[in-house]
């Protein structure tokens, strides 16, 4: 008995049902994967700033004033910090040297539809001038 060979590959139904469902499919995945990529890039920002206050509070102790700026800040403590590949970096301000600093940095480039926002650090840490969208924050980040 010979094997019937009259239907070879599949029908246009069943490859547009395919097709349909791998749209279906990459609707649902493409965004979450879009964030997560973005979430990893946000954590990287918000790790260098971390490093940043980690440094400021070494040079408070070796001072007893905030750093002005970051090339201040890498000669006294010694140490460089890795500038974020994401973010552009902002100086330091602050309205009492003895007491506070603050900093930001902003996003360049795409952003996976989150646009530029920033991310803002002072000497108590995380603060909520920022504009991170609360989705890309890592847990204990919060912006009131």
């Amino acid at each position: 008995m010979k094997p019937d060979r009259s239907q070879n590959g599949f029908s246009l139904v069943e490859l547009t049902i395919v097709v349909v469902i791998l749209g279906i499919l990459a609707t649902l995945a493409v965004p979450r994967f879009m964030t997560s990529v973005e979430k990893t890039k946000a954590s990287e920002g918000l790790s260098c700033l971390h490093q940043v206050e980690l440094q400021q509070d070494r040079f408070m102790a070796i001072k007893g004033r905030y750093a002005t700026s970051l090339g201040e800040l890498e000669d006294v403590t010694g140490e460089t910090i890795a500038k974020p590949k994401f973010f552009a970096t902002r100086r330091f301000y602050s309205s009492n040297w003895e007491k506070r600093w603050n900093t930001k940095i902003v996003r360049n480039g795409p952003s996976s539809g989150f646009g530029n926002y920033r991310i803002a650090w002072g000497h108590k840490g995380f603060t909520s001038r920022s504009s991170t969208p609360t989705e890309l924050l890592p847990a204990g980040y919060q912006t009131d």
